[in-house]
């Protein structure tokens, strides 16, 4: 599988490389969350990776949030080797499409600094404190990074204020 064109596909292209899944959710939500099969489960074909949604009462808003979700995890599974020449933006939008491709990017050169910050800033050509508020700027990333350097036996860091 190749993480960064997986990335890059639009909604309907990455629909089609899934496994797609409707059921009704259950819990709190009222008559309609009950009777109509408005929740989405994705399963990435040729992987383990699988997401699910179910937070709107709109099959069609579900499986947005669940492809937008699957392109995050795709994004934090999956390392390539961190490119010579990369010129990352310092910010990205998470409503920009390229946000995942962003993080993986960002968690590429993480990994090829083994999971430390200093000379992952420096290869990034940002400053240390940019790239941890960068980090927990966003729970996901920040939970995924501090998960990865306990398994790896690094201390653990506090998130920037």
């Amino acid at each position: 599988m190749d993480r960064n064109s997986i990335l890059q596909l639009d909604d309907a292209a990455l629909s089609a490389k899934c496994e797609i899944d409707f059921f009704r959710a259950t819990g709190p939500g009222g008559q309609k969350r009950n009777k109509s099969s408005s929740a989405v489960r994705l399963k990435l074909t040729g992987t383990e990776l699988a997401v699910t949604d179910c937070t709107e009462r709109s099959q069609h808003q579900n499986r947005a949030k669940a492809l937008r979700k699957l392109r995050m995890l795709v994004a934090l599974s999956y390392r390539c080797e961190a490119a010579e020449d990369l010129a990352l933006p310092q910010a990205c939008a998470k409503k920009n499409p390229a946000y995942p491709l962003w993080c993986a990017q960002i968690f590429d050169v993480l990994a090829a600094a083994n999971w430390q910050l200093a000379p992952a800033a420096e290869k990034l050509g940002w400053t240390t404190s940019l790239l941890l508020k960068t980090l927990s700027g966003d729970p996901e990333l920040w939970r995924n990074f501090c998960d990865i350097r306990k398994k790896s036996g690094l201390p653990a860091l506090h998130p920037a204020k």
